[in-house]
């Protein structure tokens, strides 16, 4: 009976020590994506080194690729136990991926934030949404390769009336960089995305784009007057977009930084300062009093599985 408990004891050791071989392999091996993914980011943009793409830096894989299959990377910043994060900030940058700028600079806060995490905010940072526009042979696209702008793809109140007919039909005459889809959450990215604002649950969205000079905003309270040399400019807000459906149907303040520039970054001293405008307006009004909206994504699922209309992947 000794012999038995013995060699039990040997057979799940063993497959103890199995398991624990394969999920440092199934690690090295999201490892390896991410940085696989990361290298290609840099080998387009001039802005993002090889150093940003350093093996075990914190950038991984989410798990969810885009339309093509390229994964959808992200970092995390995480609490500094026992200090509570004063608000969970999420950034995106690369939604509209010709938008080079928006992508580059996210790389550069990175920089900033691997080296003065401090644990004040919880920091989920996604660099590239749009994997596929960026990386297509050829120049890069504001949609996805669906054709899919994927800032119109998100729910919006009737959103065949309003994001398809009168914004993308009747406003911008069919605009094929504007197109947002058959339906809302139509492409991984955007759905995605909008899991991932559930999952997450962040006190304040901070998305960055191009070329347009200004600071944006979307929700409550106030958003900033500035930050760095771009001024508060409410540019309106459009179904299907971010800051319509997370700003004003779920609540949550979304900041739009638009960069002046697609293809050309701010000098070094603007990044800095956009940075540190961005951290002070954060702690200064974010979290708010009025509570975010974290509901309706699991019933407005369940109503896409009735329709006969079917999803692209």
């Amino acid at each position: 009976m000794q012999i038995i408990k013995k060699a039990c004891v040997v057979v799940i050791a063993l497959m103890l020590a199995g398991g624990a071989t394969a999920g440092k392999k199934q690690n090295h091996y999201e490892a390896d994506i991410a940085q696989s993914a990361c290298l290609q980011i840099a080998k387009r943009l001039a802005s993002v080194y090889t150093r940003d793409c350093k093996r075990n830096n914190g950038l991984i894989t989410t798990g969810d690729v885009s339309v093509e299959g390229r994964p959808i990377l992200e970092k995390i910043y995480p609490p500094h136990p026992p200090k509570k994060p004063r608000a969970r900030v999420m950034l995106i940058g690369g939604i509209h991926a010709d938008e080079l700028s928006s992508i580059s600079i996210v790389f550069k806060w990175m920089r900033i934030l691997d080296k003065y995490h401090s644990g004040l905010f919880h920091w989920k940072v996604i660099p590239l949404l749009n994997p596929d526009g960026l990386l297509r042979n050829g120049d890069s696209l504001r949609v996805n390769s669906n054709g899919v702008d994927l800032n119109r793809n998100f729910p919006a109140p009737d959103w065949d009336a309003n994001a398809l007919t009168n914004y993308w039909v009747k406003r911008t005459g069919r605009n094929p960089r504007r197109y947002p889809g058959p339906m809302a959450l139509s492409e991984p990215e955007s759905l995605w995305l909008a899991k991932e604002i559930e999952r997450f649950r962040p006190d304040v969205i901070v998305s960055v784009h191009a070329p347009y000079g200004v600071v944006d905003f979307d929700g409550p309270p106030k958003g900033p007057s500035k930050l760095g040399k771009l001024h508060l400019n409410l540019l309106g807000t459009y179904p299907g977009s971010l800051g319509n459906y997370a700003g004003l149907q779920k609540n949550i303040p979304v900041v739009t930084i638009e960069l002046k520039h697609a293809g050309i970054m701010p000098r070094s001293k603007e990044i800095k300062r956009i940075w540190i405008d961005l951290v002070r307006w954060i702690k200064s009004n974010i979290p708010k009093d009025t509570p975010p909206v974290y509901k309706g994504l699991q019933a407005f699922m369940q109503d896409l599985e009735k329709t006969d209309l079917p999803r692209k992947n």
